[in-house]
């Protein structure tokens, strides 16, 4: 009963109505292009037929601008704090992403490719690669403020990518433009629930924090966001999270989709089954999201956040081992468990372990910019390491690197009654 009623009582908060809603079409303007971006460039037929190497070196030069994005947006959004004009700038890049790639990113690709590796770099980055960890950090910022569960509204971002994702195999096969144009319906869609659509108890919060600061300093400082990285406590998680969820990234984005697709008798067959089976892993992430807040409260923090490394390490490895598409697609609905749970008690750690005023700038330093790192530095020697030995091999490279920062994590995650400088974690 009393479930009953927290629900019957989040349903009816218009912030979490607001920010699930947020999240939805942000992933969807996203994931309907994004979720065939590897397969785009590398496909002879639909896309531009480029290799491994090449492929490898377009992600490592859209990390590196991701990285230097996530300092400039984390630093901005904890000045901004809950207002969402950084939101709407990258709502409007989202908008334009279709016109973007078919009038001058993809002939760019073709015929001065450097020029648009770079172009590349900064618009992807700007409206999406980089500013999904701020659409993140600003709703977790939102839930802590309003009242709702962080991980309920992130499911609503989860289905919007998987109702796309399952759209996005058909529209593919037919014209890859499409693909690119659902992105600016979709980013329209997002910029006018941004701009038109601000819920009563947010317009206080703002009117309320604007008196706030007139008297006092509850903005961080640049000082405050240059100590975080003199803490060897963050610098400890930021390696960790380079030899996980980067190695992960690199697997799941620059060369899953190209491998999956291979095990069918035709490539238009292969798309289709990787766009339908990859819709329905988003969607049962998306009610994990909603099932892993619960899984946390009961064993904590850092045992959830362990759980997620061993679901990592077992679903590369045995995507090392597997031969045939029916393995291959059961074993990637492990995904729809391994992004849950990472990523949510990431986030609550840093909550937990640090100072909440900076949660924005740790979240996208201390995950998001870590893990662009690790892709700037490892992309392209993985894409050419897979041209090599091929992706069975790789991928049994990647879960063995990953097991061993998983035993490091073991010893380096620190306990939820440790060192608690944010918000406490109390066990269900």
């Amino acid at each position: 009963m009393v479930n009953q009623k927290q629900l019957t009582t989040t349903l009816k908060n218009p912030s979490y109505l607001q920010s699930s809603l947020t999240l939805l079409l942000f992933f969807a303007s996203w994931g309907i292009w994004w979720s065939f971006f590897q397969l785009w460039l590398t496909s002879e037929k639909n896309g531009l037929g480029l290799s491994g190497s090449a492929v490898g070196t377009i992600f490592s030069a859209n990390s590196l601008v991701t990285l230097i994005l996530m300092f400039v947006y984390g630093a901005l959004q904890d000045k901004l704090r809950i207002k969402r004009t950084l939101l709407i700038f990258c709502a409007t890049i989202a908008t334009l992403i279709g016109p973007f790639f078919v009038l001058l990113y993809a002939p760019l690709l073709k015929t001065h490719f450097m020029v648009g590796i770079v172009v590349g770099s900064i618009v992807l980055s700007a409206g999406f690669l980089a500013a999904a960890g701020i659409f993140e950090a600003v709703s977790e910022k939102f839930s802590r403020q309003f009242d709702f569960e962080y991980g309920q509204a992130r499911a609503w971002g989860s289905f919007g990518y998987a109702l796309v994702a399952l759209l996005a195999g058909f529209l593919f096969v037919i014209d890859p433009k499409l693909n690119f144009w659902g992105g600016s319906f979709f980013g329209l869609l997002l910029l006018a629930n941004l701009i038109f659509w601000q819920p009563k108890a947010e317009k206080q919060a703002l009117q309320n924090m604007t008196v706030t600061d007139a008297t006092t300093s509850q903005t961080p400082s640049i000082k405050d966001m240059l100590h975080l990285l003199k803490l060897p406590e963050l610098w400890l998680i930021i390696i960790f999270i380079m030899f996980t969820w980067t190695f992960y990234t690199v697997f799941d984005q620059q060369m899953f989709p190209d491998f999956y697709t291979k095990l069918f008798a035709t490539p238009e067959l292969g798309q289709h089954m990787y766009g339908t089976l990859n819709s329905i892993q988003v969607f049962c992430e998306a009610l994990m999201m909603g099932v892993v807040p619960l899984i946390m409260k009961k064993i904590g923090v850092r045992n959830t956040l362990l759980l997620g490394i061993t679901v990592m390490c077992l679903r590369i490895g045995a995507c090392g081992f597997a031969t045939n598409p029916v393995a291959i697609s059961l074993i990637k609905m492990l995904h729809s468990l391994e992004v849950p749970l990472f990523t949510l008690p990431m986030f609550r750690y840093f909550t937990l372990h640090f100072n909440t005023k900076l949660s924005a700038t740790l979240y996208m330093v201390g995950f998001q910019v870590a893990a662009q790192v690790g892709q700037v530095i490892l992309s392209t020697p993985l894409g050419t390491l897979r041209d090599h030995i091929g992706y069975s091999d790789t991928f049994r490279v990647i879960s063995g690197i990953v097991l061993v920062a998983g035993i490091y994590s073991f010893f380096i995650l620190k306990r939820d009654d440790k060192d608690v400088h944010g918000d406490p974690f109390i066990r269900a």
